[in-house]
């Protein structure tokens, strides 16, 4: 065989891959049941204020105060720039509750602050907005799995869904062990996920097809290391330059994209795992072989002509 990549066992350690992701699925569903998500406003209804400061604020003097008034759990964030602050709380509609806020906030204050926004997120809303980002999620899952079996074969469908819901029940899992708050930037998070997890899941299954068909001597699995090892050096880079972004937006893009690059980190560190030992380990069990992707040949017409 002229194939100058060196091959990896990758398979050799699927048993232990296995038992893994079980664990983590099982820690995942188990936080989720006992502990749920911290959902933000967004789900849980609450009120929004936003304040404008002439210099840069600081946060942690504003939970102080803002704790010393009386309002408690409030989340206080940055918007935009350093000056501009978002503030959610969990409390009823009350149309004077921005100004209660503002007077909050200028006890002691040497600048002035500016009142910019005080709106209502109801609980009807909230409850919507779950409702529909649950069955987007599931719907985006189900049109992947007849985009896989229709582009591959059924198998392969059911190997890239497994490793979808794999992926997005230990990011979930993730946010409500540490409770982290899971807002729509969290959804939006999960979505792209999904659509990175599944890129990467088709370049391997792309090039698992050609060998399938191209290796008439090989075993499946040694075929899966052959084809994992031949699409390393892609999968490791696009996985470190996007992680390498994903870090610097955590670390230096503010509170408001803090959720959303956590659960991007989370999950393109673990959709880069799932390609390798969940999709192509699912092939494996359900016993892929080289006669599921090679087409039959065709009829001869003469036979066809013979028909009765």
């Amino acid at each position: 065989m002229s194939n100058q990549v060196k091959t990896y066992n990758f398979m050799g350690l699927r048993k232990l891959a296995t038992i893994f992701s079980i664990i983590l699925l099982l820690v995942s569903i188990g936080s989720l049941a006992v502990r749920g998500l911290n959902f933000g406003l967004d789900f849980t209804g609450g009120s929004l204020v936003e304040v404008g400061y002439e210099k840069e604020a600081d946060l942690n003097n504003i939970r102080l105060q803002l704790q010393s008034a009386g309002f408690e759990g409030a989340t206080v964030q940055t918007f935009g720039s350093s000056n501009d602050i978002m503030i959610r709380l969990g409390s009823a509609h009350d149309p004077k509750l921005g100004d209660k806020v503002l007077a909050a906030l200028q006890q002691g204050e040497t600048q002035n602050i500016e009142l910019r926004r005080n709106e209502f997120v109801g609980a009807q809303v909230g409850d919507e907005l779950r409702e529909q980002g649950g069955l987007g999620l599931l719907l985006a899952l189900f049109m992947i799995m007849l985009y896989v079996a229709f582009r591959f074969q059924l198998k392969f469908s059911v190997g890239a869904v497994v490793a979808l819901i794999h992926d997005v029940l230990i990011v979930v899992g993730f946010f409500s062990l540490f409770q982290f708050e899971f807002d729509l930037t969290v959804l939006a998070a999960i979505l792209a996920v999904i659509g990175y997890s599944l890129n990467d899941t088709i370049v391997v299954a792309d090039r698992i097809r050609e060998n399938f068909r191209k290796l008439r001597h090989e075993l499946p699995m040694e075929i899966m290391n052959i084809s994992l090892s031949q699409t390393l050096s892609r999968t490791l880079m696009t996985s470190l330059t996007t992680l390498l972004v994903l870090v610097a937006l955590a670390v230096f893009g503010g509170e408001m994209i803090h959720g959303f690059a956590i659960a991007l980190l989370v999950g393109v560190t673990v959709g880069t795992y799932s390609s390798i030992y969940v999709a192509a380990n699912a092939l494996i069990m359900m016993g892929i072989c080289k006669e599921d992707l090679i087409p039959p040949p065709k009829e001869d017409q003469e036979a066809i002509d013979n028909l009765p």
